[in-house]
């Protein structure tokens, strides 16, 4: 008998066609949405998915294996209706080539006032300013997990001072000055980019409180790249429409889509990314390797040894 493993993402057919020949034992259906699914929830075992709402796990009465699509897994695990007994394994540890190429991306973007520029050229106004650099300037990442040591290392490229905010001591080379989460403050007040890459938990939600932000210099900016609860948004609205600090960049948000009305639509201090940090072309690659161990893993038995396992 074969085994039922729903793919519940817009690009399903693609990860269904590369997993078909490898492995003949699965019934693989793809869904682009949850209206797709039909009664095939109630038989599945595996799904792999981004996430998935509370009212189809409820009737996902033998399901035994979420992989997640994404690093950040806390949509899923904090689902009511999530049985303890469900595995649940992530895909951390292969998005800091992206990741990493989108906080430099924003970081120059910022620093050498790019919105600007193309607001300029949209209006054909010649304008120029000197610009500033990221040389020599001073970056604060909060998180040193796979995502915060790669951006590390490209900062270095760039001359950054590299400081490395985290729970426990690491050895990154990249990294300049290493602070424990206790030490925040600290950072904060020191450095000209404060980069957020740490996963949301019951310890990390609201950790960039309105203290953390008052401590920055007025030229300096945060970056959000990880989870917008991580962030208190109202305290950092206040921050950019007083001009506490210099502005922001934000690829993550409280709600997301971001609603049309919010403040930071209208924020020319603000730079909005649609939560696109871990999406590339070629994520399907990047994410295959880790399922395709752990299928051969869960199918042969061995599921106390699957790949990124998270505990709930």
């Amino acid at each position: 008998m074969k085994t039922n493993l729903l793919i519940l993402d817009p690009f399903g057919e693609e990860y269904q066609k590369a997993l078909e020949p490898e492995f003949p034992g699965l019934f693989i259906q793809a869904c682009k949405t949850e209206r797709e699914v039909g009664d095939f929830i109630e038989k599945t075992r595996i799904l792999l998915t981004f996430n998935i709402s509370d009212e189809l796990i409820q009737k996902a009465v033998n399901l035994e294996w979420i992989q997640a699509l994404g690093t950040g897994v806390d949509s899923i695990v904090s689902l009511p209706s999530l049985p303890k007994g469900v595995l649940v394994t992530s895909t951390r540890g292969i998005q800091g080539p992206q990741m990493s190429e989108l906080a430099i991306l924003l970081m120059l973007a910022l620093v050498r006032r790019f919105p600007d520029t193309v607001r300029n050229q949209d209006k054909a106004v010649w304008d120029r300013w000197p610009a500033e650099l990221l040389w020599r300037k001073k970056v604060g990442i909060l998180g040193l997990g796979a995502v915060g040591q790669e951006i590390a290392h490209k900062c270095k490229a760039f001359g950054m001072t590299v400081y490395g905010v985290n729970r426990s001591k690491k050895q990154v080379d990249a990294v300049d000055r290493f602070f424990g989460l206790d030490r925040l403050l600290i950072v904060a007040r020191e450095v000209d980019f404060f980069i957020i890459v740490i996963p949301l938990t019951p310890e990390t939600r609201m950790m960039v409180r309105a203290e953390v932000l008052a401590a920055m210099k007025p030229t300096a900016f945060p970056l959000n790249l990880a989870r917008g609860a991580v962030v208190d948004e109202k305290a950092l609205i206040q921050a950019l429409e007083s001009r506490t600090i210099a502005g922001a960049a934000l690829d993550v948000f409280n709600e997301e889509p971001l609603p049309q009305g919010h403040p930071f639509w209208k924020m020319k201090n603000v730079i909005v990314t649609p939560h696109i940090g871990g999406t590339s072309t070629f994520y399907a690659g990047q994410v295959l390797p880790i399922f395709q161990e752990n299928l051969r893993r869960y199918l042969g038995g061995e599921r106390h040894t699957l790949i990124n396992r998270v505990d709930h």
